[in-house]
C-alpha cells in the first residue's frame, strides 16, 4: 500500500466511470453474497452466510441483460479462494460490462478506448498498438506446435488432461512472450465456459478473447452463450469435473439458465481493475493501490 498507489487507483476508477457514462452504459449494482458462485471448475469460491461470495457479478448482470437493459456495467469486489501472489488476491476489484448486439471485435475496440482513458487519467503513455491474434497462432510462434493436432503428451509429456497440459504450456511458453498490448482470441472449445462455440474453422473454438499487457492477463471476454439447454449441460459437466477432482459441486443457478434464453445477442467482458492500474503504472504486482 502507498498513498501514490491509492491516488492512482482513484484516478483510474474515476476515468472508467466517466468512460462508461460517455458510452451509454448504466451502472448496475448486484449482490456480493450469491447462491451459486461460478460455472468453471477451476474457480474456488469462498462460502459465506449460507451461500458464497461472488467470484464475479456475471450471473446477476446477465439476468439484468435478460430484462431488456442494453448496455450495463458494474465495478466492485469479487472473491476467489486459493489465489495469492503478486498479481492475485482472494479479494480483488472487477469491472464487468455487457452490450447487446456487440461483437467481440467491438469490445476489443472498447477495451482499447477504456485503457486509453485510464492511461490519460494517470498521465502515462498508453499501451499499444494492440495486436489481435489467436491461441493457435501464438502456440505456433512460441512453442513450435500446431495446437489443432497435438495430444496432451505432446504438450507436456505428463499424464494429464489436454486442457491442463495446454494451459501449462501457455503459461510457461506463451505468456512470457506477450510483450506490449495483445488480444488473444479463439480459445479451444473445451475452454468455452459461458461463451459460444464456433466450429466453422479447422477446429472448434470458443468465441472468447483475453486481453494482456506485457504478459499480464487483464480481461476475459465472451460472445455469450444463449442456449439454456447447453448452459445446463456445461454446469453438469463442470460439476462432474469438480467432483472427480475431490471438490464440492457448485449449485446450478436456475435463474441464470432461465435468463440466458431471453438474452439478446450479447458480448460481455470482465476486467481486473487492480491489474489495470498496476500494468499502466509498471508496478510488479497489485498491492500498491490497495489497502489490505
Amino acid at each position: 500500500m502507498s498513498p501514490d498507489g491509492i491516488r492512482a487507483r482513484a484516478k483510474v476508477l474515476g476515468a472508467m466511470r466517466r468512460w462508461f457514462s460517455d458510452h451509454g452504459y448504466l451502472e448496475v449494482p448486484t449482490a456480493v453474497l450469491v447462491p451459486s458462485p461460478a460455472l468453471e471448475e477451476h474457480l474456488h469460491a469462498i462460502p459465506a452466510g449460507g451461500g458464497f461470495l461472488r467470484t464475479s457479478p456475471e450471473f446477476a448482470l446477465k439476468r439484468a441483460m435478460a430484462c431488456g437493459l442494453g448496455r450495463i456495467y458494474e465495478i466492485g469486489p469479487c472473491f476467489r479462494d486459493r489465489e495469492h501472489g503478486a498479481w492475485h488476491r482472494r479479494e480483488f476489484t472487477m469491472c464487468e460490462w455487457y452490450r447487446a448486439g456487440g461483437e467481440p471485435e467491438d469490445v476489443m475496440d472498447e477495451v482499447e478506448s477504456l485503457v486509453r482513458a485510464a492511461a490519460a487519467a494517470l498521465g502515462v503513455r498508453e499501451p499499444g498498438p494492440w495486436r489481435r491474434t489467436t491461441v493457435a497462432t501464438l502456440f505456433a510462434e512460441h512453442a513450435g506446435l500446431d495446437l489443432t493436432l497435438t495430444t496432451a503428451r505432446d504438450l507436456s509429456g505428463e499424464d494429464e488432461s489436454w486442457d491442463d497440459a495446454m494451459m501449462r504450456r501457455f503459461v510457461t511458453d506463451v505468456e512470457p512472450a506477450l510483450h506490449g498490448a495483445v488480444f488473444v482470441a479463439d480459445w479451444p472449445a473445451s475452454q468455452a465456459a459461458l461463451a459460444r462455440v464456433r466450429d466453422d474453422r479447422a477446429w472448434p473454438v470458443a468465441t472468447r478473447f483475453e486481453a494482456y499487457i506485457d504478459g499480464v492477463e487483464l480481461a476475459n471476454a465472451f460472445h455469450e452463450l444463449l442456449d439454456a439447454g447447453e448452459l445446463r449441460a456445461r454446469f453438469e459437466a463442470a460439476n462432474r469435473a469438480r467432483v472427480d477432482a475431490g471438490e464440492a459441486p457448485h449449485p446450478v443457478d436456475e435463474r441464470l439458465i432461465g435468463a440466458v434464453g431471453r438474452m439478446p445477442r450479447t458480448t460481455g467482458i470482465a476486467l481486473g481493475v487492480d491489474r489495470l492500474v498496476a500494468a499502466l503504472m509498471s508496478w510488479d504486482g497489485i498491492g500498491a493501490g490497495r489497502v489490505e
